[in-house]
C-alpha cells in the first residue's frame, strides 16, 4: 500500500488548528506505524500564494495538486458575519473543492468547511453534518442537503462532513483505522488522548445557544413551562393560563416555534437535568424528581432520546466534581 496523500485547503480566515490538527494526527500515526509502513503525504495547499488564517496567522502553503483526500477546514464565524459576502470572497477555493471533487477523489470538510462544500454543489441530496450551532443555518442554505445536526461524521458518496473542531479527530481516527489497521488508530487515540469511541454531538449541544425562535406569545409560554419543570404537565390549565383554548394555544404555540409545548417542556427538563448531573452529587433518581418525573426509567429514555446517552453515562463523561470533594 502506497503512502496516502491528503491535502489541506487553507483559506483566508480558517482556523489554522483545523488545518494542523488532522497532518498531526496523522504523523503521529505513521510514528505508531513503525518503519516500513506505508504512511501519509500531508500538504497544505492554496490557489493563493498567500494565506493569513484566523487569529492573523499567516500559513505556509503549497499549490494546489492533486491528492486522494482533500480537507477543507472552517472559518471563523465572527458575530454578525455575512455567511454569503464570505463564501463569495472565497471563490478561489470554491472552484479548487469542486475540480478535486471531479476527479472522484474523497473530500472532506470540517466543521463549517461544510459550507465551502455546500457552495462547490457538493452537499445536494446527501447527508451531512456541521457544528450543532450552524446546523440549522446550514440546512436553511441547503434545502436539499439532509443534515444530520446529532452526529459527529459522516460520509455519503465520498464526501465527509464532520461535526465542529474537535470532531477532525474523530474523522482522522478513522482515516487512520481504514488506511493504517485498527490497532494503530486505537494506539494514536491513546498516545493523544483523544477519545475514540464518540458517536455523537448530541450531548455536547446547549441549547440556550441556540438561536430563540418564537414571537411573544411562545416566550411567555416558555417562561411558564421554565418555572415549573417539576410540576405535571396540564395542557388544559396551560391554555387557561394564557385564556386561550387548547387548540389555540397549540396552534400559535406551533407557528412560533416549530414545536409543541411538551416537546419544549422535555427538551427544558433534559436541559436542567443535564446541569444537575453535571454539577452536583444528587441520584439520578433525584435528579428524575426534580424535573418532573416520578419514574426514572421513563426519564432515563427520555433522557437517552434527547442526548444520546443514559444518565449515569453522561454524568461519567461531564460531571465535574465540586472543589473539595
Amino acid at each position: 500500500m502506497s503512502a496516502l496523500r491528503v491535502g489541506v485547503l487553507a483559506y483566508p480566515g480558517c482556523f489554522a488548528s483545523e488545518v494542523y490538527g488532522v497532518p498531526d494526527l496523522l504523523t503521529m500515526a505513521t510514528h505508531v506505524s513503525g518503519p516500513g509502513r506505508a504512511g501519509y503525504e500531508v500538504a497544505v495547499i492554496s490557489p493563493r500564494r498567500h494565506v493569513t488564517a484566523a487569529g492573523n496567522m499567516p500559513l505556509a502553503v503549497a499549490p494546489v495538486r492533486e491528492v486522494d483526500v482533500l480537507i477543507v477546514p472552517g472559518f471563523e464565524l465572527a458575530a454578525g458575519l455575512d455567511v454569503a459576502a464570505r463564501l463569495a470572497s472565497l471563490a478561489p477555493e470554491i472552484a479548487a473543492i469542486r475540480a478535486h471533487a471531479a476527479t472522484g477523489n474523497a473530500v472532506v470538510s470540517i466543521c463549517v468547511g461544510a459550507f465551502l462544500l455546500a457552495e462547490a454543489g457538493l452537499l445536494e441530496r446527501r447527508r451531512a453534518t456541521t457544528a450543532w450551532l450552524l446546523a440549522d443555518e446550514l440546512g436553511r442554505r441547503c434545502p436539499e442537503t439532509d443534515v444530520r445536526p446529532e452526529l459527529l461524521v459522516v460520509t455519503d458518496r465520498g464526501v465527509t462532513t464532520t461535526a465542529a473542531f474537535s470532531a477532525m479527530y474523530d474523522f482522522a481516527l478513522d482515516l487512520i483505522r481504514r488506511h493504517s489497521g485498527t490497532r494503530v488508530a486505537r494506539t494514536t487515540a491513546r498516545v493523544a488522548l483523544v477519545d475514540d469511541a464518540r458517536s455523537s454531538q448530541t450531548p455536547y449541544v446547549d441549547v440556550r445557544l441556540l438561536p430563540q425562535p418564537g414571537n411573544e406569545f411562545s416566550r411567555r409560554v416558555m417562561r411558564l413551562l421554565d418555572q415549573n419543570l417539576a410540576a405535571r404537565y396540564d395542557l388544559a390549565a396551560l391554555a387557561e393560563s394564557f385564556n386561550v383554548s387548547t387548540r389555540t394555544l397549540l396552534r400559535r404555540f406551533a407557528d412560533e416555534t416549530g414545536q409543541s409545548p411538551l416537546d419544549y417542556l422535555q427538551s427544558s427538563r433534559v436541559r436542567r437535568a443535564r446541569y444537575l448531573l453535571e454539577t452536583t452529587e444528587q441520584t439520578v433518581a433525584a435528579v428524575s424528581t426534580a424535573v418532573g418525573y416520578k419514574d426514572p426509567g421513563t426519564f432515563a429514555a427520555l433522557f437517552a432520546k434527547h442526548t444520546g446517552q443514559r444518565p449515569r453515562d453522561y454524568r461519567a463523561s461531564f460531571h465535574r466534581p465540586t472543589a473539595g470533594s
